[in-house]
């Protein structure tokens, strides 16, 4: 979706099954709810650096690789995430996003592969809990803040090259209830 382009609009490609590919450009400020849901061939996907809007249930039933370059606010509940019920199984989190909001991609239970990069500062409440295929995890170095409950049920090796923050409360570390086996 070139250049020029703003708004993709609520459910603009919904169930659009013989789409693959999705690049969208950096003009692209608003996403619509459920844009692309049960788009069940997508297995690529590429968010540009100036989405500040997501509508819920963007992605839903789509599938396999997902490059993210703007930021992912925070939803007040899962269900209004725009990655709820996705089947991305590996996501790049690019280096022009900060923050990575409450609850982003919780239970994406098809995600084997996490990688978050360096420009990131702040990974919001149980943004990757339950994801329990979850296998590989990196964080970049740049992050500061991470909220409780982050990675709860997810397993595997985690890779971390940033400080871990100080928690407050004995159940609410970003790790807490995880199932890592290195880290």
């Amino acid at each position: 979706i070139g250049n020029g382009v703003t708004t993709i609009g609520d459910y603009a490609f919904y169930s659009c099954n013989s789409l693959t590919s999705v690049t969208i450009g950096n003009s692209v400020t608003t996403i619509g709810v459920c844009a692309f849901e049960q788009c069940t061939s997508l297995t690529s996907v590429t968010i540009g650096k100036g989405v500040t809007s997501f509508g819920s249930d963007v992605f839903t039933g789509c599938t396999g690789e997902l490059i993210i370059n703007s930021n992912i606010p925070s939803v007040s509940s899962p269900e209004y995430s725009p990655f709820y019920n996705s089947k991305f199984t590996k996501v790049t989190i690019g280096n022009s996003v900060t923050t990575i909001g409450d609850y982003a991609f919780y239970e994406c239970s098809s995600l084997t592969s996490v990688t978050i990069g360096n420009s990131v500062t702040t990974i919001g409440y149980a943004a990757f809990a339950y994801c329990e295929s979850l296998t590989s995890v990196t964080i970049g170095k740049g992050v500061t803040t991470i909220g409780a409950g982050v990675f709860a049920g997810c397993k595997g090796e985690l890779i971390i090259n940033s400080n871990i923050p100080n928690v407050s409360g004995l159940n609410s570390g970003p790790f807490y209830n995880s199932k890592f086996t290195k880290v």
